[in-house]
């Protein structure tokens, strides 16, 4: 442990050193900007003013907006209790020590792992907080006050990512060794019970902890401080999620592909306790599958909420409607939560009674009826409580089904797109088995091309999928939304509407998708525990447990519901990079409605085409920086990966011992964590520095950018994640069905797998927090371009783009040149 602290340490000041001299450049290019006071008070978004909440009666007059809000706490209150009631029982869970034992070292590594993680992400803040200062602060003349409480949300944002990561860590560890443990009778119910009670908890935790926050500025904080407490909230979660997002993807297959390939290499089984890896893949799949996804989904629910107000204030002019439509969009926030829990109890019960005594089961079975379910009940919900919240806008007594209906085209997205994943990626999937059949005469060259047609073919589907229902939306926003509410750009806010559906199955979503590194870690602790090993342990506990024990059948269990885990992490990956696509609409809009001056200056409007070059170059460029992105991430993987197996080739011991050191193992983590420190380094640098280039060039250049990450993201992180979880479904159809372990064909499913892994859990999932976070921070990026050219000229704005852009194209160029793999002779 001393060890990987001090290579952690060491890291970490090294890493200081780089962002220090990095932040200094931001000061010193942007500080001649700024010598000069300005006359103008803050604006944007940070300037925005919350209307009064109890100025509008609901329910016929009965309870005003604040007090109907406030009943809202309770339930988020009802949400945190509920997912710490699970905790307590998960935590509770019989359990045998050998099995235990190993998840809390899991535990431990991951909770070094975070520790780590959240010094580097503060030091990352220190990057947005310059910008802050300086624009907010030195360019606006904003007070004090008004600057420290964006500063301090920024940090509350960093916070609520972090510590709803923290959390899943700490339930999927004790969830992870009583699953486990519950396979040993050889019964399937409880070892698809255990995981996704342990998802619930995670998925309850995350909404309430950020509907909480959201509540808590939008009823206690005054009006004219909440746009930045909003803007500051979003900016930090996001930044959050976005270091944890890229650097456990990283962390988690650096560790996976080391661990894997030693199969390969010494003919070894899968998890063999011998391996030094497999301690660092069990931490990662903590890391990038659980802390990832968790902080994600705060950062997610968050945006888009922050997204739709801000368009809510900017694009509505009548204060009774804002609050109207404020009110009926927490309304509908609550609703996430008594839906998705209501829906949980019923598949619950549903399911105890179909497979409860069952011998076998389909594991993904009762996860699709619980989406399913939840999808029905929030649909028939949304259109229930609208009617009663907003009976009728403004004098329009229709909206209220029609605004139902176009959060319905989200709310049916998020199950629909699951079942369309599920046609790639399931081992019941003809592609997955196409990718074995095809891997059975042309080992993994031709199993890696059929990967490569699932990802390709999945990515036109769901694609036109998300088309025909954002189709639908626009459609129901012309049907006298503008008139009614008096607001701009009703199909953008129809847009954002349906971004805010996909998320009307919140804790579910989150639940599905934290089911998978449950059952991949049970797998392993199993494994790792050598419970069979463990002298007259079928006497110990049938005696301490009342337990009769069936090994073989336990570990069949396991490995046919890791693989449903794997499907159904698949599964939420389109969800949430779906609405990041689709909400970035919604913030696009604020920068387009900043720079047109509320649509009324016709000639920069005019500006919004491709008859204007920089728009057209900026649509161009957006497409250059998600390939390059790509790359990068998936070199830090190449590279971490060859030096964790160069580490464990020169020091697995298969003579003589039962399982690797733990000094060992945690060597490997510390190759893990210091590539993926590297690589979100030379990532996140360049990424800010792009941002602030882009924006200083031209604004609708910027626009264009900003419409071209999202596009090309979408596609591009649909592919990689369904091309990766096909290859890794195959693995599993040769080892669960076909009973081939150690085979050529074993061989050639595991290669297509590592191949994939950094498809689906590195590049793909991380396109996410990367375009939220751009555009998130190219809100205040595009402000100071235009606020500098309009006070000291475009030759400035040029110069600093220059300056701005050669810092980005440096850490571009680090991202491969200095972290290839560099033999002993070089």
């Amino acid at each position: 442990m001393r060890t990987w602290l001090a290579t952690a340490a060491f890291m970490t000041r090294r890493v200081a050193a780089k962002l220090a001299a990095a932040a200094a450049l931001v000061t010193a290019c942007a500080a001649a900007a700024f010598a000069q006071p300005q006359g103008e008070a803050a604006g944007g978004e940070a300037s925005l003013k919350l209307p009064d909440l109890s100025q509008v009666s609901f329910l016929n007059g009965a309870i005003d907006g604040h007090k109907l809000l406030l009943i809202g706490i309770l339930f988020c209150l009802g949400g945190l209790g509920f997912g710490m009631a699970i905790y307590m029982r998960l935590k509770n869970l019989p359990v045998h020590r050998a099995m235990r034992e190993i998840s809390e070292l899991i535990y431990e590594t991951c909770k070094t792992y975070l520790v780590t993680q959240g010094k580097f992400i503060l030091l990352l803040w220190v990057f947005i907080a310059v910008i802050i200062l300086l624009y907010f602060g030195v360019l606006q003349h904003m007070e004090a006050l008004r600057v420290a409480i964006i500063l301090g949300f920024s940090l509350v944002g960093i916070a609520g990512s972090y510590g709803v990561a923290w959390f899943g860590i700490r339930v999927n560890t004790f969830a992870n060794s009583r699953t486990a443990f519950a396979s040993l009778p050889g019964k399937p119910y409880p070892v698809y019970q255990i995981p996704l009670e342990a998802g619930m908890s995670i998925g309850m935790m995350l909404i309430s902890v950020e509907l909480l926050i959201m509540l808590f500025i939008l009823l206690f904080v005054p009006g004219d401080y909440a746009g930045p407490c909003f803007i500051g909230f979003a900016i930090g979660e996001s930044l959050g999620a976005a270091a944890l997002r890229i650097a456990g993807g990283i962390f988690t297959k650096i560790a996976d592909i080391g661990s894997d390939l030693m199969k390969i290499v010494f003919k070894i089984k899968e998890d063999d306790a011998r391996n030094p890896g497999v301690i660092a893949d069990c931490t990662g799949d903590n890391a990038g599958d659980s802390v990832g996804p968790s902080a994600d989904g705060f950062e997610t629910y968050g945006v888009t909420g922050v997204a739709l107000i801000t368009f809510i204030l900017l694009g509505v002019k009548d204060p009774n409607v804002q609050v109207q439509l404020l009110v009926w969009i927490f309304v509908m926030r609550v609703m996430m939560l008594v839906s998705s829990s209501l829906s949980y109890f019923l598949n619950g019960a549903i399911a105890k009674a179909r497979y409860g005594s069952a011998n076998e089961m389909n594991f993904e079975s009762p996860l699709t009826s619980l989406v399913w379910i939840t999808s029905i009940v929030s649909i028939a919900l949304t259109y229930l409580i609208s009617y009663f919240i907003i009976p009728s806008l403004g004098t329009d007594l229709t909206q209220w089904w029609k605004l139902s209906t176009i959060i319905s085209c989200g709310t049916l997205a998020g199950a629909l797109i699951p079942e369309l994943v599920k046609a790639f990626t399931s081992v019941e999937s003809r592609h997955v088995k196409e990718v074995v059949t095809s891997a059975q005469e042309g080992g993994a060259s031709l199993g890696i091309l059929s990967g490569f047609v699932a990802g390709n073919f999945s990515a036109y589907y769901l694609g036109l999928a998300m088309m025909i229902l954002m189709a639908v939306a626009y459609y129901m926003s012309t049907m006298g939304l503008a008139v009614a509410a008096g607001m701009l750009a009703p199909a953008v806010f129809a847009f954002g509407l349906v971004a805010f559906g996909f998320l009307g199955m919140g804790p579910v979503t989150i639940a599905v998708d934290s089911y998978g590194p449950v059952t991949d870690n049970a797998q392993s602790v199993y494994e790792l525990s050598l419970i069979e090993a463990v002298p007259n342990v079928v006497g110990e506990i049938k005696k301490d447990f009342n337990l009769d024990v069936n090994f073989d059948r336990a570990k069949h269990l396991l490995e046919a519901n890791d693989g449903a885990g794997n499907t159904f992490k698949a599964t939420a990956k389109p969800v949430l990079i779906g609405t990041a696509v689709v909400g970035a609409t919604t913030m696009i809009f604020s920068i387009i409605m900043a720079l047109t001056n509320g649509l009324t200056e016709t000639e920069n409007v005019a500006r919004l085409s491709l008859l204007y070059a920089p728009f057209f170059l900026g649509l161009i460029t957006g497409g250059a920086m998600i390939y390059w992105f790509t790359g990068a991430s998936t070199q830090a993987v190449t590279t971490g990966a060859y030096r964790a197996v160069e580490f464990i080739k020169a020091n697995i011991k298969l003579e003589g011992v039962e399982k690797a050191s733990v000094a060992d193992s945690k060597k490997v983590v510390a190759i893990c964590t210091q590539y993926a420190q590297k690589g979100m380094l030379n990532i996140f640098i360049a990424v800010f520095f792009g941002t602030l280039a882009f924006a200083f060039v031209d604004p609708f250049f910027f626009v264009g950018y900003l419409i071209s990450i999202a596009i090309f993201g979408l596609y591009q992180a649909i592919f990689m994640a369904n091309a990766g979880a096909a290859w890794d479904n195959a693995k599993k159809i040769v080892e669960v069905e076909l009973k081939q372990k150690g085979t050529p064909l074993h061989d050639a499913t595991v290669i297509g797998d590592t191949v994939g892994d950094p498809f689906k859990d590195t590049s793909s999932v991380a396109m996410n927090p990367v375009i939220k976070f751009t555009t998130l921070f190219g809100l205040l990026a595009v402000e100071l371009a235009v606020k500098l050219a309009s006070d000291q000229g475009t030759t400035l704005t040029r110069v600093l783009a220059l300056a701005f852009f050669v810092v980005s194209f440096v850490f571009v160029y680090r991202s491969f040149y200095a972290m290839r793999i560099k033999t002993s002779a070089e």
